[in-house]
């Protein structure tokens, strides 16, 4: 199976979480699983944020293009 998340994503997700300082040194051995499930449910937040700012602007794209 391939890779969800990169590792890039999951870095700044725990960053902005605030357990960022867990995996600096890329060791995730330290973070819980409560950690893990802020950052599906945060990673998730964020993938339906952007699908709604896609759908938004596409629609205002075809009200414009009449």
């Amino acid at each position: 199976m391939g890779k969800v998340m990169s590792e890039e994503t999951k870095n700044k997700l725990a960053h902005d979480l605030g357990f960022g300082d867990k995996v600096e040194d890329g060791d995730w051995s330290d973070v819980t699983t409560g950690e893990v499930g802020s950052m599906v449910r945060e990673a998730i937040k964020r993938g339906e944020q952007a699908i709604a700012n896609d759908t938004t602007m596409n629609g205002e794209a075809h009200q414009h293009a009449k």
